[in-house]
Parts: C-alpha cells; structure tokens; sequence
C-alpha cells in the first residue's frame, strides 16, 4: 500500500476547513496534515510539516493566497499548492498560478474531481477548472500593465508606502504583523522590476498604480 498524501487545509473561514477535513476522511490515500486559518499559519505549519499538497484560499485577511503561496514555494519547493477559491476573477488566477500555485480549483469542485486534483498536484500534474484555463489564457493574450499581478492586499501596502509610512506604521495601519508587510513590501519590489522603496514609490506615482493625494 502507498504513503496516504498529506494535505494542508488553508482557509479563514472554519466552516470552509470542517467540510474539506470531512471530505479528506472519506478517501483512505488522502490524509489531513493540518490546517491554517491564515497565510501566515499556513507558512509556518509547512515548515514545520512538509505536507505533500495544500489546499490555498486565495481571499483571505493579513496575509491572502498568492503571498502565502509564494513564501511556500520558496521555503518548501517540493510541496505543491492547489489554489482553492470561490471568486471567479481573473487576476486571481492569474496570480495563483505565477506565485506558485500548480492548480486552480474552484470550491464548486466535486468531491471526486478535488480527490482527483490532489492526486495530480501530489504526482506534480497540474489540474485546471475549465473557466479558470480560459481566464488564464485570456489573460495571456493581452499585454501585461505594470502592477498587474499586485494582489489587493499588496497595493494597500504600496498606497501607505506612497504616503510616506514606513513598515511599522503600515502594520499598525493594517493591524498585521511587521513580518507580513516585510513579506509584502519584498513582493511589491520583485513585481515591480525595483531594488529600493524609493524607487516603487516613484513608479507607483508615474504609473497611477494606486490613488496618490
């Protein structure tokens, strides 16, 4: 008999885990490793784990889906990220899938197509609803502005960046973690193409990314 597969749940909402760890027990090879209400939980439960697939919520407060995935990437490369969502956005897809993210589901899923996914994820297969393909693929053939893949939650942070406040005042702003804004102010640099807070401030300004005063 092989190994059972080991899933991490990721979701903020508690109704949302307690149906996905039902549905876990229903099928003998899958196996919860754990669950996270947070992106940041769901970081540290991976480290600490090493769980072979995680279910990720794309909509979620502090820390959302694509900044979880992206550290989870980064720190556990042989753990594969399903990206669970119910808003059917296509930035969020988008997102997911150059964050990290192996598949995108949404939470409509039957229960035989989600086992499937997580089997797939699990053997390194990617696994995409069909709306989801198409979103991603229209995505594609348009050019890309800059900022484009900023998450909500990353253009919060660069609009405070904007007005002048440093990462303590943002996390006291945003009522998160110092270490959450470091993780979204890294990210906003990378996507941005810039070295230094001065610069993304310059180009969020020249490019009307957020709203400036």
């Amino acid at each position: 008999m092989t190994d059972c597969i080991r899933v991490l749940i990721v979701d903020d909402h508690e109704m949302v885990r307690t149906g996905l760890a039902a549905f876990l027990k229903v099928h003998p090879d899958l196996e919860m490793s754990g669950e996270a209400g947070s992106g940041q939980e769901a970081i540290a439960l991976c480290q600490q784990r090493c769980p072979d697939v995680v279910l990720m919520d794309m909509v979620m407060p502090e820390m959302d889906g694509p900044a979880a995935i992206q550290v989870i990437r980064r720190v556990c490369p042989e753990t594969q990220i399903i990206a669970l969502t119910s808003f059917k956005e296509q930035d969020l897809v988008q997102q997911a899938i150059e964050a990290g993210a192996l598949g995108f589901l949404y939470k409509n899923v039957s229960s035989p197509e989600l086992a499937k996914a997580i089997r797939a994820a699990a053997g390194g297969h990617p696994t995409m609803d069909p709306d989801a393909l198409q979103a991603l693929m229209r995505a594609r053939t348009h050019p890309k502005k800059l900022g484009h893949d900023l998450t909500a939650r990353e253009r919060e942070v660069l609009s405070l960046m904007v007005k002048g406040l440093n990462n303590v005042e943002i996390a006291e702003r945003l009522v998160v973690s110092r270490s959450t804004v470091k993780v979204h102010v890294s990210n906003i640099l990378s996507k941005l193409g810039v070295e230094s807070r001065t610069e993304a401030v310059a180009v969020a300004v020249e490019h009307k990314l957020v709203p400036y005063d």
